[in-house]
C-alpha cells in the first residue's frame, strides 16, 4: 500500500469555486493507468494530472492528464493546477523547469507572486487545418443552436491545435453566447466525422476591462459537456486571431486575456501570448493563476 497526495484545486482563478476545476495526484509514481482513471472518474472534474518522477535526465518531472472517461495528451488548467500545487507545497522560488507531457517535453515558468504563483506553460506545435465548409458547416453551426446569422463572417469555423484540437466558432454577440443550448449528442456524432472533440465558441464582443474575448468550450465526445475555462483553446484562439487578421499586432507579439465559464457560473481568465515571425504565429504561450480548495490521501 501507498499513500498518494490528491488535491482539488480551481485553476485559472483566485477566487474558490470559480474558473476550472482540476484534480492534481503529488506523486503519483506507481499508479497503473487503471489507478489513474479510477481516481480521475472519482474526483469527476474534466481533467486530474498525474505527477511523476523523470524518466530521463532531459526533463524534470512528467504529467499524464485523465478525463473521467480517457487519457488525453495535455490538458491546460490541468497543468496550471500541477505546478501550482507543487510550487506551493515545496515553496518553489521563480523558476524555469521543463515537463515531459503526451505532446513532447517544453518549458514551463513558474512565478511567484506575492499571493501564490503565476504559471506559464508553452504550448504545442501550432497546427491549422482547413476551414470546414459546406454540410459540416452547417451542422455544426445547428448542433451549437446557432444560426448563419450569428456568425462573425471574419471567422472560418476551424481546426486549430498547439497540442489538443479544437473547433475555433466566432460568433457576434456575447449575449448569444451565453445563451448556448447545444444539442450535445449531435455535437458528439459530428466529433467523429471531424476528428475533433471539442467546440469552442467565442466572441469579441467584449464585456470586460482588458478583456479581448469570452468564450465557451463544448467537448460531449469524451465526457465534457461543458468545460468552464480552456487552456486548449484559448492558446489556440491566439494563434487564429493572428492568422485571420483579427487583432493589431507589431509582428512579433501578441498578448491578451480571454475570459471564459461565465454562463456556468465559473468564471476565470487565460493569459494568452503569441509568438510571432513574419507575421505569422509560431508558438503560444498560456498563463494561469489557481487557489487550492482541499487536500486528502488515497491508499492504494
Amino acid at each position: 500500500m501507498k499513500t498518494y497526495q490528491v488535491y482539488q484545486v480551481d485553476s485559472f482563478t483566485r477566487e474558490k469555486f470559480t474558473g476550472n476545476p482540476a484534480g492534481v495526484v503529488l506523486n503519483a509514481d506507481g499508479l497503473s493507468e487503471k489507478q489513474m482513471l479510477a481516481i480521475a472518474r472519482e474526483l469527476n472534474n474534466s481533467e486530474t494530472a498525474f505527477i511523476f518522477s523523470p524518466d530521463a535526465s532531459d526533463h524534470d518531472l512528467k504529467i499524464r492528464y485523465f478525463t473521467p472517461t480517457t487519457e488525453v495528451p495535455v490538458c491546460g488548467h490541468a497543468t496550471i493546477a500541477a505546478h501550482f500545487v507543487r510550487a506551493t507545497v515545496n515553496q518553489i522560488a521563480s523558476s524555469m523547469i521543463s515537463h515531459k507531457i503526451g505532446i513532447g517535453i517544453l518549458p514551463v515558468e513558474i512565478i511567484k507572486e506575492d499571493q501564490g504563483y503565476l504559471i506559464v506553460m508553452t504550448q504545442g506545435k501550432i497546427e491549422f487545418s482547413e476551414p470546414i465548409v459546406g454540410q459540416e458547416k452547417k451542422d455544426i453551426v445547428a448542433a451549437l443552436g446557432l444560426t448563419q446569422e450569428d456568425l462573425d463572417q471574419r471567422c472560418p469555423i476551424q481546426i486549430v491545435s498547439t497540442g489538443h484540437s479544437k473547433v475555433m466558432i466566432g460568433i457576434n454577440s456575447r449575449k448569444k453566447l451565453d445563451s448556448l443550448v447545444p444539442d450535445m449528442a449531435s455535437l458528439s456524432k459530428l466529433s467523429a466525422l471531424i476528428g475533433c472533440n471539442g467546440y469552442f465558441v467565442f466572441t469579441l464582443d467584449t464585456q470586460m476591462p482588458d478583456v479581448l474575448t469570452h468564450g465557451r468550450m463544448f467537448a460531449p465526445a469524451i465526457g465534457i459537456v461543458e468545460d468552464p475555462v480552456t487552456g486548449n483553446a484559448n492558446g489556440p484562439l491566439g494563434a487564429y486571431l493572428i492568422k485571420h487578421d483579427l487583432v493589431k499586432h507589431n509582428h512579433r507579439s501578441f498578448s491578451f486575456k480571454g475570459e471564459q465559464g461565465t454562463a456556468i457560473g465559473r468564471s476565470g481568465i487565460v493569459e494568452v501570448q503569441v509568438k510571432m515571425k513574419d507575421g505569422e504565429p509560431v508558438e503560444v504561450k498560456i498563463g494561469g493563476r489557481a487557489v487550492i480548495l482541499f487536500q486528502t490521501t488515497i491508499e492504494l
